[in-house]
């Protein structure tokens, strides 16, 4: 009686799985939020979601002057991209900064592309700022610096979306490249 027991448990949870991908990050497909912005990239084009269906694309919030999580993050996903080959042509790196007024669409040429040649800034103004990372609900706001100037706090979770235009995973920082790449993996092989 054991053993049937144990069997009949065995096929209920291998029925159970579906066959759905299984993610190292965190599962968000459903989610009611991140579901589109409207900003422009480094090189002056109007940007939404939609310019990106086909391809997995990769959304990161944050600021050029970040001493460390903003540029650690990016050096994650650059590492993914590389290792990814020529599938990384089917993955797309959005940087979004949380700081416009000293990120301007110059320093984000310089700042997303020395990562990966492939890697957008996109900016906005204040406002546009403002809805992007309410409808992301993404936090940010400036501390001001000893001495005159101001850093920014922020979220730092990275959102990732399937091929479809739907957002599936969120990464919160310090998840390293193994896994991001694990599961955009699966993503690029579902299509």
């Amino acid at each position: 009686m054991k053993r049937l027991a144990a069997i009949v448990l065995a096929l209920s949870l291998a029925a159970c799985s579906g066959g759905a991908p299984r993610f190292q990050l965190t599962d968000v497909t459903g989610a009611e939020f991140g579901r589109d912005l409207q900003l422009t990239d480094h090189t002056g084009k109007p940007r939404t979601l939609a310019d990106f269906r086909g391809k997995v694309v990769v959304i990161f919030f944050g600021y050029t002057h970040c001493p460390d999580v903003c540029p650690t993050t990016l050096g994650e996903l650059a590492i993914v991209a590389n290792e990814l080959g020529k599938d990384a042509d089917h993955m797309q790196v959005l940087f979004i900064t949380v700081d416009p007024e000293r990120d301007t669409p110059a320093l984000l040429a310089k700042y997303a592309p020395a990562f990966n040649p492939d890697f957008l800034g996109l900016s906005g103004d204040a406002d546009a700022t403002a809805r992007t990372a309410k409808e992301f609900k993404v936090f940010y706001q400036k501390q001001p610096l000893p001495g005159g100037g101001y850093s920014v706090d922020h979220s730092a979770g990275t959102y990732i979306y399937d091929a479809a235009g739907r957002l599936r995973l969120f990464a919160g920082y310090g998840q390293g490249a193994p896994k991001i790449l694990h599961d955009i993996r699966l993503l690029l092989q579902a299509g």
